[in-house]
């Protein structure tokens, strides 16, 4: 295939050994642009992929002078291997752990209880945090923020109390043979960015370079001075800032280049993902292929419904599991399954060890949460699904769940369909925006809506590029009567 402009100029900028950033938007080829850059040069290379069943489908296509990996199986090569005997050690709960590290008894803050285990839990999670950052030691702002102790005063107190114990249990990871700590690959990742690796070879290529976290950024960035650095993602998906990772791109010392030719759908789509490009204040904007004739309309029979959140996917399961169809669900049912779990030992008057519910005595108290406290409204859904259905009917059907190459239809969330694409596509309810604010109805005053923020717009991009032949927008469509859902030109 005959490379376009844009990928010319990339392999232009390639040879000169200009550093490079490459903006790929949705369907643009990133993956056949960095093979058409490897194959040109003779020079050794890594690429550096962000799962393995993408490293393992890159290295069927680029030369055998590039070697194609995860940046947790370099790691695993240079230091995560004497960590073996850990990694295959029996898995222990949290609580057992912290006990260990002695976490023995409950801290009481304001009016809330942190049981010994919330406690071990939360040090558990500091660590994790920590490792995902290019940060040297943990400190207070690695401890995570607990349901009910948002406030900073109040998570102070926590953080006071978790480091210490975090600390320790970093300590109890740094040996090899054995220890208190189950040890995971972030472990060894960690241990070996703070090494200041220097990874052998001429260039590197870091794909989806939008959600790297901060401690790929460093070591990948600290090649700098002895190989030609590639990054390519679209800053447009970065959708993953909650869980700690970070767009690197943007701010990149090195050429900025882009690829806007979509080779998924066709112009119909591409005004409509523009639409979200302009919401989202994006670098690029996409360019459809006329020959693919991807319509906007009503879908009947999706191929895959996307939504919102994991409560608004699991809603989705269970309409169409109740309507006959054989129902997949994009990553498994495990997380769902848990706060299933976790809800029903609420409900009976029991706690849960759920990180996201630790803090919660009862259902009520959660129902109450959810409803009155502002920093709560997320887990509103959770509370309405388990009211309308209850636990039960939920745990049967995540035991329905179908394998996707025999299902009928999968429900995925937008964060878990990145990087795939389906025929027909239909967005989900759970995107929709509520109609009537509060008191609008009783003064008769027309409140304009409130403005799509960069994040909402990024989510949605992922959503509506998923598809190759025809999209519903469904929850989405409130943006048609947005003042700002017209972006210029």
């Amino acid at each position: 295939m005959k490379p376009t402009d844009e990928q010319a100029a990339a392999a232009d900028a390639f040879q000169a050994g200009d550093h490079l950033a490459l903006q790929a938007g949705a369907g643009t080829g990133k993956t056949t642009t960095l093979a058409l850059l490897a194959h040109a040069t003779r020079r050794r290379g890594r690429y550096l992929a962000f799962n393995r069943p993408v490293a393992q489908a890159a290295g069927a296509r680029f030369p055998n002078t590039v070697q194609c990996r995860t940046a947790h199986a370099l790691a695993y090569g240079a230091v995560g291997h004497r960590y073996t005997r850990r990694l295959n050690a029996p898995r222990r709960p949290a609580w057992q752990t912290g006990q260990a590290l002695g976490i023995t008894k409950a801290l009481r803050i304001a009016e809330r209880e942190v049981t010994q285990k919330a406690l071990s839990n939360a040090t558990m999670r500091t660590v994790t945090r920590f490792c995902h950052t290019a940060d040297e030691a943990i400190t207070r702002h690695h401890v995570p923020r607990l349901r009910g102790l948002e406030d900073t005063d109040l998570h102070a107190q926590l953080a006071a109390h978790i480091v210490p114990f975090a600390r320790n249990a970093w300590a109890d990871l740094q040996r090899p043979d054995d220890g208190a700590v189950r040890f995971d690959h972030d472990h060894y990742l960690k241990i070996w960015a703070l090494t200041q690796p220097r990874i052998q070879a001429d260039f590197l290529l870091l794909d989806e370079a939008q959600d790297t976290n901060p401690v790929v950024e460093q070591i990948f960035l600290g090649q700098r001075d002895h190989a030609q650095l590639v990054m390519v993602g679209d800053s447009a998906q970065a959708i993953y800032h909650w869980r700690g990772a970070k767009d690197v791109m943007t701010g990149f010392d090195g050429t900025q280049l882009a690829l806007s030719q979509s080779f998924r759908f066709g112009p119909d789509l591409a005004a409509e993902a523009n639409r979200w490009l302009h919401l989202a204040d994006a670098p690029i904007r996409l360019t459809g292929t006329p020959a693919l004739d991807t319509e906007l309309g009503p879908v009947t029979r999706p191929d895959a419904v996307l939504c919102r959140t994991n409560v608004g996917a699991m809603a989705q399961v269970m309409t169409l599991m109740a309507t006959g169809h054989r129902v997949a669900l994009a990553g498994g049912g495990d997380s769902l399954q848990a706060l299933a779990l976790a809800a029903r030992d609420l409900k009976e008057g029991r706690r849960t060890h759920h990180p996201e519910l630790v803090l919660f005595s009862c259902w009520g108290d959660m129902q109450d949460y959810a409803a009155h406290d502002p920093a709560g409204r997320d887990l509103q859904p959770l509370v309405n699904l388990v009211d309308t259905h209850g636990t039960d009917a939920i745990l049967t059907a995540v035991a329905r769940l179908a394998p996707e190459p025999h299902a009928q239809v999968t429900v995925s969330t937008a964060h878990k369909a990145k990087g795939r694409e389906w025929p027909r596509v239909l967005i989900a309810e759970d995107f929709a925006r509520l109609q009537n604010p509060a008191g609008e109805e009783q003064t008769g005053a027309t409140t304009p809506p409130d403005p799509v923020d960069d994040a909402e717009a990024r989510l949605a991009y992922v959503a509506v590029t998923r598809t190759r032949q025809r999209l519903d927008l469904g929850g989405l469509s409130w943006i048609h009567d947005h003042p700002d859902g017209s972006p210029p030109g």
